[in-house]
């Protein structure tokens, strides 16, 4: 895809998620993850699935990047269970079996983990919805490859940019292409009048380093 149309879509589906609260800014504030971390942003993809016009801009813009980036694809895994939906809908648009990948396997049944037909060495792209330190969607991919697949790479909604899950995917030679990312959402967030313009150094500072709670500071 050209860095031009990148950037524009990256806008567009940043503005969709702020609209409907998919994603969230509240720096004044702050959101405790699971990890006790706090955090000026949330997130929630799901609710693009409710929301007919957002969820079309974000399906759309998906199968764009699974044609552009990824054209030998012939399988889409989901990640369960956000991921499920969109790899359904964009298999469904793009003519492509779909199926999706358990956080761990049954323990009743065939105790299938992977769920859906997967011959050895199909290419698979994964579909998420959100990254972080991307942990989660390491395990998918590793439980794919150990399935015989020949995963291509990743297609998700968003990314926070964070170093830490940039360098785990390099590692684990993951490739990750998101429709937006947290810094074009704290631009167009700042843009549209969500946060304060002076609110985005703190915001880049949290994305630098989560850990750090020094960004809550003014």
């Amino acid at each position: 895809m050209e860095e031009g149309r990148r950037n524009e879509l990256a806008k567009k589906i940043a503005v969709d998620l702020l609209k409907i609260r998919a994603l969230f800014l509240r720096p004044e504030d702050p959101f405790t993850w699971a990890s006790g971390i706090k955090s000026p942003v949330y997130c929630d993809n799901r609710l693009t699935l409710t929301a007919p016009e957002v969820r079309t801009d974000v399906e759309e813009g998906l199968v764009e990047i699974i044609r552009s980036e990824y054209p030998e694809a012939e399988v889409l895994m989901g990640t369960a269970t956000a991921g499920i939906a969109h790899a359904a809908i964009c298999g469904h648009l793009m003519g492509l079996p779909m199926g999706y990948v358990r956080g761990g396997a049954k323990d009743h049944g065939r105790g299938n983990r992977i769920e859906g037909e997967l011959k050895p060495g199909q290419k698979v792209v994964v579909v998420e919805d959100l990254i972080s330190t991307g942990g989660s969607v390491i395990e998918v991919v590793d439980a794919l490859r150990e399935a015989g697949a020949i995963v291509l790479g990743v297609a998700s909604i968003y990314t926070y940019n964070m170093k830490k899950g940039i360098e785990r995917l390099a590692s684990a030679d993951i490739v990750n292409h998101s429709l937006t990312n947290f810094d074009v959402v704290v631009d167009v967030a700042a843009k549209e009048g969500y946060i304060k313009e002076e609110d985005k150094a703190r915001l880049i500072a949290f994305r630098n380093n989560p850990s750090d709670e020094s960004w809550i500071v003014k």
